[in-house]
């Protein structure tokens, strides 16, 4: 058997005197695998060479003199313990490292009040700090508030690895329970991310909402009211024609049929946007509906303006025009219409929200001008600003039918103009 303790703090000593006076490295070996390599700078540093399944390793055990002899082979006898057990002991002082780590984090979160690793609140606060960056604004803010509202205060402190499928479920009852299936539908699908993360750094094994697929029925979802019936439509614009609240809310109730745009589209409009004697209207892609990607490198909307359109535009300029948004908010000019702007006047119109909604105007455009005007669909849809079905269009079709857009704004302009002035409708003949 090969000599084990050979050495002692006497030649461990000289060897270190040696090595200073000499100005070179030297190695001593006290059996075991452990070796002392003695430096020229007055220093020593233990290394224990050891074999684990037929591959050599290298383990550091510290600096001599801080750590002596006696400590040295106490760590070699610990490491070799190991081995024998078929355990790396590079890789178990890494664990140790980081379980050492991890209950220091945990420590100081618990100090400031904040969620431990592994809990589905740490968890969830990562992923959603991850994630944000790819996500619009309003997007994020929602996520966020679905966690703090819906899972967290309930499952918050619990460590990912012990929450189970019935577990969750019960919350997503609760949720339903109180008629916000919706919410408990996307409170799952969120869980569903927050465990797939958690997976993928270790604090759980694997995401059990999984198995609970199908558990909630995600509701038919509700239409925005709007007016498809052409003869209502002349009333609604009869009724905005007179409309007799502010000059702002007025015009963007009259521009809102005419442009098919979102109503968030339309209320943060800017005059810089706007080529009046071109009769167009370029609204930024960062303002149109889509993933954050889209809003930074999409196209721009294109959006061609009947004369009507322009008209309105030419009127409302001497009022709001020196200032930056086209409708601009009653408080403040820095501010655009606020989201209830157009809606509340509706409201005091007396139109209810089950005969129309700001948002409605796309869908009365969309069917109207289909089934009276015979316009191809996919014009509508381009005009509308829907997503071309496949991505080699999209990025070839950045003005797609443009020509024939304008041709549908004018048509459709003079259309209502002619519900305005209360023409007669003729039925639609049955199919």
């Amino acid at each position: 058997m090969p000599a084990i303790n050979t050495l002692s703090d006497k030649a461990v000593k000289a060897a270190i005197k040696t090595a200073g006076t000499a100005g070179k490295a030297r190695k001593l070996s006290d059996g075991g695998g452990l070796v002392l390599e003695a430096r020229p700078n007055g220093a020593g540093w233990w290394r224990l060479r050891y074999w684990l399944a037929g591959k050599e390793g290298m383990l550091s055990l510290g600096a001599y003199p801080e750590v002596p002899l006696a400590l040295a082979r106490e760590r070699r006898d610990e490491a070799r313990r190991l081995v024998a057990d078929g355990i790396d002991p590079s890789d178990a002082r890494k664990a140790d490292k980081a379980a050492r780590a991890a209950q220091r984090e945990a420590q100081a979160l618990a100090e400031a009040g904040l969620p431990g690793p592994g809990t589905f609140e740490h968890a969830a606060r990562e992923w959603h700090a991850y994630m944000a960056p790819s996500w619009s604004a309003g997007h994020a803010a929602k996520v966020l508030a679905l966690l703090e509202n819906d899972l967290i205060p309930f499952i918050g402190a619990r460590p990912l690895a012990e929450l189970t499928p019935p577990e969750l479920l019960t919350h997503a009852r609760r949720v339903e329970a109180r008629g916000a299936t919706e919410t408990a539908y996307r409170a799952l699908k969120a869980a569903g991310a927050v465990f797939r993360y958690g997976v993928q750094h270790g604090y759980c094994t694997s995401d059990p909402t999984r198995d609970l697929k199908g558990a909630i029925q995600l509701p038919v979802p509700e239409h925005r009211a709007a007016v498809t019936d052409p003869a209502k439509l002349g009333e609604l614009l009869r009724a905005i024609d007179g409309y007799h609240g502010t000059p702002v809310v007025r015009a963007a109730l009259q521009l809102a049929p005419l442009v098919f745009l979102r109503p968030g589209e339309l209320r943060k409009a800017e005059w810089a946007e706007f080529d009046l004697d071109g009769g167009t209207w370029t609204v930024p892609a960062a303002r149109m509906k889509g993933r954050l990607k889209s809003k930074l490198n999409g196209p721009d909307h294109l959006v061609p303006l009947a004369p009507q359109a322009v008209a309105i535009l030419r009127e409302l300029h001497p009022l709001t025009g020196s200032g930056k948004y086209v409708f601009p908010s009653p408080l403040t000019a820095e501010r655009p219409l606020s989201d209830n702007g157009v809606l509340s006047a509706l409201r005091r119109m007396g139109f209810g929200p089950d005969e129309v909604t700001g948002h409605g105007f796309r869908a009365t455009a969309r069917t109207i001008a289909a089934e009276r005007l015979g316009v191809a669909p996919e014009v509508i849809e381009a005009q509308l600003a829907h997503r071309v079905p496949d991505a080699l269009g999209r990025a070839y079709n950045r003005t797609l039918f443009l020509e024939q857009r304008r041709e549908l704004m004018t048509k459709w302009a003079d259309y209502l103009d002619r519900l305005r002035r209360g023409a007669q409708v003729t039925p639609l003949q049955a199919a």
